[in-house]
């Protein structure tokens, strides 16, 4: 059988990048964490610009050890709404780093790295725990019904045991496992399906939802889609984002939605930004959004803040706090 390597090539030449081994190595290194960032499968020179990039890389990795320990990670919630009625369905939970010294660091600069060192396996248990717990805090608030999405690493689904992990940690935090859904790509279950489809009909034999992230970026297969016991197929914001101008990701748009419906499953619209994209996905039938045009991912208080804004503006009660707006039964505004 044959073997395709695409390996990532750093290139360091003597005598000008190094006149020793170790110097030749270490350079050499350098430019093959650029090989890296660039996607894999090529090869970069070094440079002496590399130096000051490696070293930024190594704080940055070990910032983030310390970072779990010392409890600098939070969630913020993106709220999810249903289009029909405009009730609230749930939040997607995304973890933020706050740096004592850089500040908000993106998650698209930590989060390859996590997982590159394997630290999105502990990281990603940390955000299971806490959405889980967060979610339980607004439950006895009174959102009975609100569901917290949480995004699970490939390393994560892997892992052996992944589903007792997650029981226990739900456990602890004493929270229902259907308040939690799992959000997995397409193509981290795609490198072994069978086992994939295996370890999520455990999950929703446990009562778990799961979400099917950024669907139709990958190589989709519908033979394999069929029997995923998936609930929704989550619209990729690049589809989204195009819809207007471009007539195929309407096309793809429209697509995935009758497709959802005809498997039974929800579809649910990322990267809403403006209310004619919303307009027009709720025509074509999605049911579920999330993006800007509602809010930007918020902590929890801010969050709370958002529900207590959304239902004023839709049900003329913001002068009331949440806490009274719950208590007077104004809970039934978030079934779904």
């Amino acid at each position: 059988m044959p073997l395709h390597l695409s390996p990532s090539i750093g290139i360091a030449v003597f005598p000008d990048d190094g006149d020793n081994p170790s110097t030749l190595i270490k350079n050499a290194d350098a430019a093959m964490y650029l090989a890296k960032e660039k996607g894999c499968n090529n090869y970069q020179f070094y440079t002496p610009v590399l130096n000051a990039r490696t070293l930024d890389r190594l704080k940055l990795e070990y910032d983030l050890r310390l970072a779990l320990e010392q409890g600098q990670f939070e969630l913020h919630y993106q709220p999810q709404i249903i289009a029909g009625s405009k009730k609230l369905y749930g939040a997607e939970a995304l973890v933020r780093w706050r740096h004592p010294e850089r500040g908000l660091v993106p998650p698209n600069h930590f989060i390859p790295l996590a997982e590159e060192i394997g630290l999105i396996i502990p990281l990603g248990a940390w955000v299971i725990a806490e959405a889980a717990r967060q979610v339980n805090v607004w439950h006895k608030a009174g959102l009975a019904d609100l569901v917290v999405s949480v995004n699970i690493s490939a390393l994560q689904f892997h892992q052996s045991g992944f589903l007792a992990e997650v029981q226990e940690l739900l456990a602890r935090a004493g929270t229902e496992p259907s308040s939690l859904e799992l959000e997995l790509t397409e193509s981290m279950l795609m490198s072994d399906m069978e086992l994939s489809i295996q370890v999520l009909q455990a999950f929703r034999d446990q009562g778990y939802r799961i979400a099917i992230d950024d669907f139709g970026t990958g190589f989709s297969c519908l033979n394999y889609l069929r029997r995923l016991p998936a609930n929704i197929l989550k619209i990729d914001q690049s589809f989204v984002r195009d819809m207007q101008s471009d007539s195929a990701s309407l096309a793809i748009v429209t697509s995935i939605i009758r497709l959802a419906e005809s498997l039974g499953m929800d579809t649910i619209a990322e990267g809403v930004e403006t209310a004619d994209e919303y307009a027009l996905l709720a025509d074509q039938g999605c049911r579920l959004m999330q993006g800007y045009h509602f809010s930007k991912p918020l902590p929890p208080a801010q969050f709370e803040a958002w529900v207590q804004q959304w239902i004023g503006s839709w049900h003329k009660v913001s002068s009331l706090p949440l806490t009274v707006i719950l208590r007077q039964g104004f809970v039934r505004f978030f079934a779904k």
